[in-house]
């Protein structure tokens, strides 16, 4: 486990956009149980990736104008049964850290994982984000 200190700044980089942190398994279940509508769901870490690319591009595509009904996060390394009850949630995928999933009336329906993340600029990640919720997502809903 990281140091709380250490996160504050890491989380707020995603909370400060109105995502919204789901630091236990109640509050994952709450969300993500028989969730209708689209559902973007972050799992946020302290790696370089994650803050070079990850946040940024999610920030970027939270500009969009069709967004995800609600937007979360989960923080790897931190906050470990919430994170794993969210990973949970990602059937077919193997956990990563940092990835982004798309869930649509609770199942996956576009997921960027840390493979699809590493190397990859914060626009480029952005572009597939926005992409996704157009395809999924009803416009004009807010994050």
């Amino acid at each position: 486990m990281y140091p709380e200190q250490l996160l504050i700044p890491m989380r707020q980089e995603l909370t400060r956009l109105g995502v919204e942190e789901l630091r236990t398994v109640a509050d994952v279940d709450a969300k993500l149980a028989d969730q209708k509508g689209t559902a973007l769901v972050v799992v946020n870490s302290v790696c370089g990736c994650a803050a070079r690319n990850a946040r940024p591009a999610i920030a970027m595509a939270l500009q969009h104008a069709t967004k995800p009904d609600v937007s979360t996060t989960v923080f790897a390394g931190q906050d470990r049964e919430a994170t794993d009850r969210a990973r949970g949630y990602f059937v077919g995928y193997a956990p990563s850290s940092p990835s982004i999933a798309l869930m649509k009336d609770g199942d996956v329906v576009f997921m960027l994982e840390r493979y699809q993340i590493e190397g990859r600029s914060a626009q480029q990640i952005a572009a597939d984000l926005t992409s996704a919720f157009d395809q999924f997502c009803t416009s004009g809903q807010p994050a």
